[in-house]
């Protein structure tokens, strides 16, 4: 039996890929479907693992994420914006989800 990815990967990498698609191929569209399709995945995982209360939560933690980091980045730069929003959903998720694995 494959053991599961763990949520927090998922939704990180979910962040992280979905910006980095958008930035290196200047397809911003290809980069917001990479990361919806992520996010999906990591909603599924977290209301298979936790339940619906819990997915909502991460999800809006998902998406406050990506939206959060766009003001942070004319503050601190896109790549240390990005990469704290997908530490710290990677981290809620990993203490409402993961840990319990």
């Amino acid at each position: 039996m494959m053991k599961k990815t763990p949520t927090a990967f998922v939704a990180a990498g979910g962040l992280v890929g979905g910006y980095a698609v958008a930035r290196f191929t200047k397809q911003r569209p290809l980069g917001g479907v990479v990361l919806a399709i992520v996010g999906a995945v990591a909603a599924q995982q977290w209301r298979q693992q936790a339940g619906a209360k819990t997915a909502a939560a991460l999800g809006a933690a998902y998406v406050a994420g990506f939206a959060g980091s766009h003001p942070l980045a004319k503050k601190i730069g896109a790549w240390p914006a990005v990469l704290g929003m997908a530490g710290s959903v990677a981290l809620a998720s990993w203490v409402a989800v993961d840990r319990r694995d």
